[in-house]
Parts: C-alpha cells; sequence; structure tokens
C-alpha cells in the first residue's frame, strides 16, 4: 500500500475524520512531491495538495495521482474549510511536533467547527519508520554517494586545509555526486575541537591529531549519515586505545543488530565496552537514531528507549558510539544499517573503519 493510504487507515484508527499536514517533508512523504508552500488536507474520502501556480505544473508531474492538485484562489484554509464542510467532518488532526502556535491559532480561525487536535505527528512518525524497498534503495543510494566522498576526502586534505574547506569539499563531492542535498550541516573539526561530539567546522587550519567528519548526503529525499575519524599525523598509545574501544563497540553492536533486537539492549553493548575500558562518562550520546526523510527518525538505540522497543523490518538506524575527552580530543565511528524486509540485517556504510593516520 501507499503511504498516503497507509496514513489515511492511521488515521481513521486514531478516531480522526481528517489531517491536515504542514511540514514539508511529511508532504513529500505522503505526496511524492517536494515543495515548501502549501498544505496537504487527508480525508476518509479524499486527498489534496493545496499549493499555488509556482508549483501547479510541476504537482501535476511529479504528485502522486491519489492526490488532488488545488491552487485555490480564496486561500489554503477557506479551500479545505470547504471540502471540510462538503465531507461533514469536524475532527481535525495537525502535526503537533512542528506547526508554529501561530499556524495553530490561524488554523483554529480559519476553521471554527473544527476541533484540531495534535496527533498527526505522532501517526505519521510511527509510519515512517518501516521502510519500503523503494525507501531502502534510496537510502543505499545516498550513503553510496556518502562513502565515495569519503574515499574522495581521504586524498584531497592538505595539512594546511581549514576545517571549513575539508567540510565545504565534502559537500561539494556529493552534490556532483548525485546528491540533491545534504543531510544535514556537515561536521568536521580537528583536535581538541573532536571533543565536541557537534562542533562547528572552524575557520583555522587543521590541529593535529584526531579529525572527525560527519556527513550525509540526501537522494530522493532520503538522508544517509556516516561519521569517520581520521589522524592528522601519527596516533600514540593513548589515541590508538581510545579509537580501538570506540571501534570495538561499533562492532559489536552492529553484530548485535537484527530483527528483535532491542533497542536499549543495542546502546548497552556498545556502552558497556567504552565503560568497561576505563572511559566511563566519555560516551554522552545515543548509540543511533532512525534515518528516513528526516535525518532523526524512530526508532532511538538509547538507553531511553522504551523497554520492549526492539528493531523491526524496514527500520533504518545508525550505529555510532564516540567517546570525548573535554579539550583534548575525541573519536566517534559510525555507520547506517537496516532491517531488510526477509529480517536479516545490511549495513549500507562501505567505508573502512581501520584507524587512518595522513600525513
Amino acid at each position: 500500500m501507499s503511504h498516503l493510504t497507509n496514513f489515511r487507515a492511521a488515521l481513521i484508527r486514531a478516531g480522526f475524520d481528517a489531517a491536515i499536514v504542514s511540514d514539508s517533508i511529511n508532504q513529500r512523504y505522503l505526496s511524492g512531491f517536494d515543495f515548501e508552500d502549501g498544505l496537504v488536507l487527508v480525508t476518509a474520502q479524499s486527498a489534496h495538495l493545496l499549493t499555488d501556480f509556482r508549483y501547479l505544473e510541476a504537482a501535476k508531474k511529479e504528485c502522486s495521482a491519489e492526490l488532488q492538485v488545488q491552487t485555490p484562489e480564496q486561500g489554503h484554509l477557506a479551500c479545505i474549510r470547504g471540502i471540510l464542510e462538503e465531507e461533514k467532518l469536524t475532527r481535525v488532526a495537525v502535526e503537533e511536533g512542528s506547526l508554529s502556535l501561530g499556524d495553530y491559532r490561524r488554523f483554529c480561525e480559519k476553521l471554527p467547527n473544527c476541533k484540531l487536535e495534535g496527533g498527526a505527528t505522532a501517526v505519521l512518525e510511527e509510519l515512517r519508520r518501516f521502510k519500503d524497498d523503494a525507501e531502502l534503495d534510496a537510502m543505499a543510494r545516498a550513503q553510496a554517494v556518502t562513502d565515495a566522498a569519503f574515499a574522495h576526502i581521504v586524498k584531497f586534505i592538505q595539512p594546511n586545509m581549514t576545517e571549513i574547506e575539508v567540510a565545504l569539499e565534502l559537500e561539494f563531492f556529493m552534490r556532483r555526486n548525485g546528491a540533491e542535498g545534504l543531510a544535514f550541516n556537515t561536521i568536521a573539526v580537528s583536535g581538541s575541537a573532536s571533543a565536541l561530539p557537534h562542533g562547528v567546522p572552524r575557520r583555522t587550519r587543521l590541529e593535529k591529531g584526531f579529525l572527525t567528519m560527519d556527513f550525509g548526503a540526501r537522494v530522493d529525499g532520503y538522508c544517509s549519515d556516516m561519521t569517520r575519524t581520521v589522524v592528522l599525523g601519527q596516533a600514540d598509545a593513548e589515541m590508538k586505545k581510545l579509537y580501538s574501544t570506540v571501534l570495538t563497540a561499533q562492532r559489536a553492536a552492529l553484530e548485535a543488530a537484527c530483527e528483535g533486537a532491542f533497542c536499549r539492549g543495542l546502546d548497552k553493548i556498545a556502552r558497556d565496552i567504552i565503560d568497561g575500558n576505563g572511559f566511563a562518562g566519555t560516551f554522552g550520546h545515543s548509540l543511533g537514531h532512525g534515518v528516513g526523510l528526516f535525518i532523526h527518525e524512530s526508532p532511538r538505540l538509547s538507553q531511553r528507549a522504551g523497554e520492549d522497543e526492539r528493531l523491526a523490518r524496514g527500520n533504518v538506524v545508525t550505529f555510532e558510539p564516540g567517546i570525548y575527552l573535554e579539550g583534548k580530543y575525541g573519536c566517534r565511528i559510525e555507520d547506517m544499517g537496516a532491517i531488510r524486509p526477509d529480517g536479516s540485517f545490511i549495513n549500507f556504510t562501505k567505508s573502512p573503519k581501520e584507524l587512518i593516520e595522513l600525513f
């Protein structure tokens, strides 16, 4: 079944008559069309993509045939009001995770006869966590672009470069080689800045020591996510121990990944190895997260995951343990993999993980 059909069925099960979808990524998920100015209305009887003249021709070509494309002269919400009144619908779900307070108030003003409730975000998040074959294929292609970027950058980096130059070269390479955009803002931080899990590339020359690069491509709307840490110069014994510990933790979690694996348990596997090797308290984030049209989705590989939350077919998740020594340096290694429709696990990431020393 299509994403739209599944969404409609889930809405009905949740007791809603209709939903207004305003987030552009969720709109793409339901319609197959990438646009940023309009609304998608889904009811039990119909589905509508409301936009303006700028998108009309493209929408008619690219939008799923399940949706009626409209450019209402009276305004999007006035058009929605007319549809809801015609179909005699009143209980309408909105996206509680992304709708601003101002827009919610505007919706209430323009749709006075409707009961607007949060609920659409939760329904969509639950659906998006299970990828179909086409989604898995897009993510595999996005990761292939990302792998190629890493193979390029380790040959491209020079000692006199800045962190920003490294980040930009990764981005240019991915765009030149098939990415429609970036999955998120590229991280390239060296030396003491590598101790910052989400550090921002600086306009300073690369520091000796660890260089952590976290980057991803977007292909057909779907994201990839990968981190590799290399050494600029020669790694000393402590650096080698730290890197080896992160890699051992990651590989152990990957080996345990399968249909039915507990999300909390996978995090614990990696965390116990890091803690047991003398680095307790240095792995401050979760092992991983779901990926899809959004860079962070469900499920989460975290100690905060539900006790019964397990990996299931169609889940795509990252495995990214790290160790961060404040003011000194840090290291993270990240792969992205999926539980395939047959229940087996596939790692989309092909880039090498052995310690690389440059210069």
